[in-house]
């Protein structure tokens, strides 16, 4: 299949040949959203610790005997309805983490990249090539394509780019290597360049 190609800044500039099977393939939400679910899982910290009435320093003798002072039983002061206590089905450290295969995710990213270009939000552009490192120039190119929420991708994020770019709500820059399914559906359109395309094409062939 054949994807327009702009000029950053520009307009269309022709078209590009894509795979097929990278970005014309089917919509499988189930795959989707459980590839996206095991992501975010696998970013939680899950170091959370308390400690249970067995591991509380202290309260290793009885607070006083069991019958006779008209107070109620209690067998170590360490219990969990007791202030200083343990804690009633204490947090450990654990790990949220799901297994994704790697066909799985592959066919995730696919799945979204279709997705993406079927509804036109997917923007291939030939090179972002910037002479100076001002926001206010990078923004009145983004406004020529009439972009305000976008994630840029490039085979290689230059300096210019990078000062240019980070102070913009709503715009991030990232390289091949750090695209994933979380990324690509949490932005409004994503801006790829030739150079990335045919990267991701050699790492979802």
């Amino acid at each position: 299949m054949e994807l327009k190609l702009h000029k950053f800044g520009k307009k269309t500039a022709g078209k590009v040949k894509v795979s097929d099977s990278i970005f014309a393939a089917d919509y499988n939400e189930a795959l989707i959203h459980q590839v996206v679910t095991a992501y975010m899982a696998g970013s939680r910290a899950g170091t959370k610790a308390q400690k249970t009435r067995a591991e509380v320093r202290g309260g290793g003798r009885k607070p006083w005997r069991q019958k006779g002072l008209g107070r109620a039983r209690a067998g170590t002061i360490r219990s969990p309805i007791w202030r200083g206590g343990g804690v009633t089905f204490a947090a450990k450290v654990r790990d949220f983490s799901q297994k994704v295969n790697k066909k799985m995710y592959r066919g995730a990213m696919r799945s979204i990249l279709s997705e993406l270009a079927r509804q036109d939000r997917l923007i291939l552009i030939d090179n972002i090539v910037l002479e100076n490192s001002k926001t206010k120039s990078f923004v009145e190119k983004l406004n020529e394509l009439k972009l305000k929420e976008v994630l840029i991708i490039t085979d290689e994020i230059s300096e210019n780019l990078y000062l240019a770019s980070r102070n913009i709500p709503c715009v991030s820059i990232v390289d091949t290597l750090e695209i994933n399914p979380y990324t690509l559906i949490g932005y409004e359109n994503i801006v790829m360049t030739k150079e990335a395309v045919q990267k991701v094409e050699a790492w979802l062939a």
